[in-house]
């Protein structure tokens, strides 16, 4: 699961633009990432420019 924290992220889009199954959905002051479509390809944590999203750990422990 990708974690958003709310406190870093700027609504910026950037994470949105890069995620090929469009998890990422852009309000005016958050953004929210289905969880079910997500194929936590890591696109939008790596792309991220102020480190506002972050694999959890309940993600990181289970085996691809």
């Amino acid at each position: 699961m990708i974690d958003i924290n709310y406190n870093l992220c700027d609504v910026c889009g950037t994470c949105a633009s890069v995620c090929p199954v469009n998890a990422i959905e852009i309000f005016e002051k958050y953004i929210t990432i289905n969880n079910e479509t997500c194929t936590l390809c890591r696109n939008c944590v790596e792309i991220c420019p102020v480190e506002a999203l972050t694999l959890t750990e309940e993600t990181t422990n289970v085996e691809r």
